[in-house]
């Protein structure tokens, strides 16, 4: 008997239903919302997963003509919500005035600082982040890795191009935190297949992880993280007398590149008299213990500094936003027990995300929204491909982008207190990109007094905004 012919994916109706349309108005700002899926196909025409969006375009103009801009956040994992009703969406979740959590119930606000007055939107939710799902869960490994996802993210942007007719408009990305790698490997991938962007903009950056990874025999983190670190325990008063915030941060970006890195370079044939040196500059700049330099051997992980600084109030400091406080079950121990930053946002985000979707945008679903990870935990099934013990680096495909397209500018966003992707490893990248000078020229670099997501912090989100408009005035 012959075998029997495979049987064809099952593909969810939802996939491939028609989009909820609306018609909305915020002062004088009137917009419409396509809410809805675009199916994404492999090369044989099979739909292999549906890919959830939420698109804002401006009444009063005309599409083909205006700034698109392309939205997502990062993880790897992650849906759009933060940036979405963070900072560049007509609605916001308000937080307290400095970013921390406000009573419940929650509510959203008309945010007088969306970036829609200047471009259209598309906040797009990759495959196993929001509403979006593989046609079938063994598809899912596909979408799960460096090169999937960009390659699944540049055909929805490719696709919502030919459907929405915005071939001709003004085309930019941003992404946040992980959505800076993806941003930046788009650029190059998406170059490939003649999609030019006129600018790529990056919020709490990072292209090269090996700015970030804390491996044994990789000394970047510890001299990059440095910075933020001190900031930290300047804003906790722990950082001995009292300076203004940006010059000692220079001060102490000067010592990190200089004799902090030639102390680790040297090993343990660091003479005792340099090693004492050493700890009592990283113990006056970073609020540690001088003990406690010396037995971490000059080396500071994050998470150790993350329980260590606080450790006599019994106190924690956020990864995401190192402002943030928490309180463990227990005052010792090396680690803390949870992200105080990210308890602090994850609530009002995940509520008013849920309620607006479907009261505001009408779209109805008993899928549930992920707004993080989701139920497979993509941060830990994310498949980094070889290049994970070499560190990830998608620099050079932003590099290689701005090759091609000189006209290419690029916008660079760091919170002082950001303790996930610090400003200082976003700079040692940036100088390590082989760019030319007038490449170089085309990035603009602003930094903010906040953590990972500076738009929760009232007037950062002002400063924000005002930042982007100006820098979108030069792109075109």
């Amino acid at each position: 008997m012959a075998d029997e012919a495979p049987k064809p994916v099952e593909i969810p109706a939802e996939f491939t239903a028609p989009p909820v349309v609306t018609e909305h108005r915020s002062g004088d700002l009137e917009y419409t919302v396509t809410t809805g899926m675009l199916p994404i196909k492999n090369k044989a025409g099979e739909v292999e997963a549906g890919m959830f969006f939420m698109a804002y375009t401006k009444k009063g103009t005309e599409p083909g003509s205006r700034p698109l801009m392309f939205s997502f956040n990062g993880g790897p994992g992650s849906s759009s919500v933060w940036l979405h009703l963070g900072a560049l969406g007509p609605k916001r979740v308000p937080m307290m005035p400095e970013g921390h959590l406000p009573p419940p119930p929650y509510r959203l606000e008309d945010n007088p600082h969306t970036w829609l007055h200047d471009t259209d939107l598309v906040f797009i939710d990759p495959v196993g982040t929001g509403y979006s799902r593989p046609a079938k869960p063994e598809l899912g490994e596909k979408f799960w890795s460096l090169k999937g996802d960009i390659e699944s993210v540049g055909e929805f942007i490719r696709l919502y191009l030919s459907r929405y007719q915005r071939w001709s408009s003004p085309l930019y990305l941003v992404g946040e935190s992980y959505g800076t790698t993806r941003a930046a490997g788009l650029s190059g991938h998406l170059i490939e297949h003649g999609i030019a962007f006129n600018g790529v903009l990056l919020v709490s950056s990072i292209l090269n992880f090996q700015t970030a990874d804390f491996t044994p025999g990789n000394d970047s983190p510890y001299i990059l993280f440095l910075p933020t670190y001190a900031a930290t325990a300047h804003y906790h008063g722990m950082a001995g007398r009292r300076r203004t915030l940006r010059p000692f941060l220079t001060e102490v970006e000067k010592f990190a590149a200089t004799e902090y890195t030639l102390a680790l370079q040297k090993g343990d044939s660091l003479s005792a008299a340099e090693r004492k040196r050493i700890i009592q500059k990283l113990a006056q700049y970073t609020g540690l213990r001088p003990e406690y330099i010396d037995h971490a051997d000059l080396r500071i992980h994050i998470h150790q500094f993350c329980k260590e600084l606080l450790r006599t109030k019994k106190q924690t400091v956020g990864r995401l936003d190192s402002r943030f406080t928490g309180v463990d079950r227990l005052a010792t121990g090396h680690t803390p027990d949870y992200d105080p930053s990210m308890t602090a946002i994850r609530p009002p985000y995940t509520a008013m995300l849920n309620d607006y979707v479907r009261r505001e945008l009408g779209y109805e679903t008993d899928s549930p929204y992920f707004i993080l990870g989701g139920e497979e935990k993509l941060w830990e099934k994310w498949d980094w491909g070889s290049a994970r013990k070499g560190h990830p680096d998608t620099s050079e495909s932003l590099r290689s982008a701005m090759a091609k397209n000189p006209y290419l500018k690029v916008f660079v966003a760091s919170g002082y207190y950001d303790l996930a992707t610090p400003y200082a490893a976003t700079y040692y990248t940036l100088d390590h990109m082989g760019l030319t000078p007038e490449q170089r020229a085309n990035f603009t670099c602003e930094e903010y007094s906040a953590g990972h997501m500076m738009y929760i912090h009232e007037e950062m989100l002002v400063k924000l905004h005002r930042d982007v408009t100006a820098f979108l005035a030069t792109t075109r």
